[in-house]
């Protein structure tokens, strides 16, 4: 396991990169805790949304906001998108829902990546998934900076545990572009479960501990078994769906709503951004109060050509929509058991992560899954994720108490090469610990063949071509021999991460060629990521001058309403003239800063403060001269003339 030297590589955060919402924590030395940080609202979660406008790009709730009236240019679900291809039936599914654009574009390989398209600035911009997901990370790393007083560089970010090796790698490509060094991506339960050792203090125990860890969030779901034990955490099995979550329970609700407005108003909404971006917001709104209530109403204000649209649904129907997205939840679990090799009875602990567990319906059908075991709802299910992973930043940086914990992860995916028959020969089985190695050999199927093709798959499916392609090279100068007498030793090496190197060397010679899976199609090349790196630099730059302009801008109008106070009150301590110099004065600049209220030139408030002061602060200093010598001929002693007779 990777370990720096003590405090080395301090500090280190850890970031849940979620599909609706992120959230950062930090290990404490001082207070031997993790801290979940607040952003500049005081909110413990950012919503995952970034938006673009005319003068500026927004995250978290400033982009939520503004939603309604600018749906084309605010992006979400932007890790739904990380990692695909265009032509991926989630992904054409998807597109319908969303308001913005995704186009796809070619790269050297002809593989059709995602971008999103936007107007910023007034000019059209394309936007890959992963500077989407950059900008969230470099968010959560500016969040962990304010908090900590310290520049941060190191980060453990987490990822659903069924997302391919693409999906890994183009998030550890959002790490670099956002200025992070990502130690370690590490599964979402598998950090839920350090969480809950965490919380319960099991870490140290003698007696090891079976923890499922069900983790249903807004775009994802993962199930992981993990079991603990004396500070290790060990993964036996992990299973899930990289699509699959509250979005879309809230979509069925959506559609449901669509329907019925076209019903009772003879009106087709499907087409209109705005409309649906309102219903969705209200649809995710009924969703959460369902939780707690039987029934909810849905209301919004002008939804379509000035109709207001009223409604009301009950938990029942609700659970009707979705039931068979609830019952697609429980097969990912007993595919964990049945790859663990466990019975339901060897589970100690259920443990629920992710703010769709909180769904009545998903915890009863779980709960009567497990026979009627009282599910734990002990640690917060949205920070649980960026609890465990902050705590595996600090072992990595080898802080404090954290040093001597343990985590021994698990490929969550097979992995293997085609044959000449089209079949995927596993070469590492799916939920094999890692890091591993493994080697197998292959032969040559003609005689004097001369180069061999080694293409790379992920998955379970029989037909390499019905699983994830991850990328394929050749051993050339293969000496004339018949068929199957020249062997190939291929191995496959998954480190820490998760990610593929494999290599095939020709045996008894020095005849050998390698692929790091990094490099597969569809991954951003070296010169993109560099591209992305600066242009989210340019990003930093434009963010800083703007808060800088912000701040100058709130003196500029502070010291024009205390000017306006000291007029108000200054009675004839100052003649009319000079009054009137200054009221006109302050007409004009209140004007200036009316036309220019979104303009991000530090400087140019600056200049506008050192004009305005320069002419005010003449009258007002002799104003106040006026004022003490007035109050000094009213502290003067009054001498009475008295005459005598």
């Amino acid at each position: 396991m990777m370990s720096g030297k003590e405090g080395e590589l301090w500090p280190a955060i850890g970031i849940d990169l979620g599909t609706t919402y992120t959230c950062v924590g930090a290990w404490m030395p001082q207070q031997d805790r993790v801290e979940i940080i607040t952003n500049d609202l005081g909110n413990r979660t950012t919503p995952s949304w970034v938006a673009f406008n005319g003068t500026q790009r927004l995250i978290g709730e400033a982009a939520t906001n503004q939603a309604g009236n600018n749906p084309t240019n605010t992006i979400f679900d932007a890790k739904r998108l990380i990692g695909r291809s265009f032509g991926d039936e989630m992904v054409q599914k998807d597109m319908k829902m969303w308001p913005f654009k995704v186009i796809p574009t070619a790269d050297a390989n002809d593989f059709k990546r995602i971008m999103i398209e936007v107007i910023y600035k007034d000019e059209l911009k394309q936007f890959a998934p992963e500077e989407i997901s950059s900008m969230l990370l470099a968010k959560m790393k500016e969040i962990a900076e304010s908090y900590l007083g310290l520049k941060v560089k190191n980060a453990v970010v987490t990822v659903p545990a069924y997302f391919n090796d693409a999906q890994r790698q183009a998030t550890k490509d959002a790490g670099v572009i956002a200025g992070l060094n990502v130690m370690r991506i590490i599964n979402e339960p598998t950090a839920a479960a350090i969480a809950y050792g965490l919380e319960r203090q099991s870490t140290n125990s003698d007696v090891a501990n079976n923890v499922i860890v069900f983790d249903l969030g807004g775009g994802t779901f993962d199930v992981s078994l993990v079991t603990i034990k004396k500070g290790v955490f060990e993964v036996k099995a992990v299973s899930g769906d990289t699509h699959l979550g509250g979005r879309d329970f809230d979509n069925r609700m959506l559609s449901h709503f669509v329907a019925e407005f076209e019903r009772k108003h003879n009106k087709d909404i499907s087409g209109n951004h705005r409309a649906l971006g309102r219903l969705r917001a209200a649809c995710e709104k009924a969703k959460r109060i369902l939780s707690s209530t039987t029934e909810t109403a849905i209301e919004v204000d002008c939804l379509f050509e000035g109709i207001d649209f009223c409604s009301s649904i009950s938990r029942a129907r609700f659970e009707k929509m979705n039931m068979d997205l609830f019952q697609d939840c429980l097969v990912p679990v007993v595919k964990c058991l049945k790859d663990a090799k466990m019975e339901k009875s060897g589970i100690h602990d259920v443990v629920l992560v992710g703010g769709s567990t909180r769904i009545p319906k998903v915890q009863q059908l779980l709960q009567d899954f497990f026979n009627g075991k009282e599910l734990c709802k002990s640690i917060n299910p949205d920070e649980a994720v960026a609890c465990g992973a902050a705590f595996h930043a600090a072992i990595l940086a080898g802080v404090g108490s954290c040093k001597n914990a343990v985590l021994v992860d698990v490929a969550p995916l097979s992995l293997g090469i085609k044959d000449a028959d089209g079949y995927m020969e596993v070469v590492i089985p799916r939920n094999t610990t890692i890091p591993t190695k493994m080697v197998t050999v292959f032969s040559t199927r003609f005689d004097n063949q001369a180069s061999a093709l080694f293409a790379v798959y992920e998955g379970e499916r029989p037909y390499a071509e019905d699983n994830n392609f991850l990328g394929k090279f050749y051993l050339n100068n293969i000496p004339p021999a018949p068929k199957g007498v020249p062997k190939f030793d291929v191995c496959f090496n998954m480190d820490d991460d998760g990610i593929l190197t494999v290599s095939a060397e020709l045996v008894g010679t020095n005849n050998k060629d390698k692929i790091v899976i990094a490099n597969h199609s569809g991954r951003l090349s070296k010169e993109s990521v560099d591209k992305m790196v600066e242009e989210a630099k340019k990003f930093k730059a434009e963010d800083e001058e703007r808060k800088k302009a912000a701040i100058v801008k709130n003196k500029l109008e502070n010291y024009v309403n205390d000017v306006k106070g000291s007029l108000r009150g200054c009675g004839k301590r100052i003649n009319i003239k000079d009054k009137r110099k200054v009221g006109d004065e302050i007409e004009k600049i209140t004007q200036w800063l009316e036309w220019n209220h979104l303009l991000a030139d530090a400087a140019k408030f600056e200049e506008k403060m050192e004009e305005f002061e320069s002419f005010c602060k003449p009258i007002i200093q002799k104003m106040y001269q006026q004022e003490k010598a007035n109050a000094c001929a009213e502290a003067r002693p009054k001498i009475e003339i008295i005459e005598l007779d």
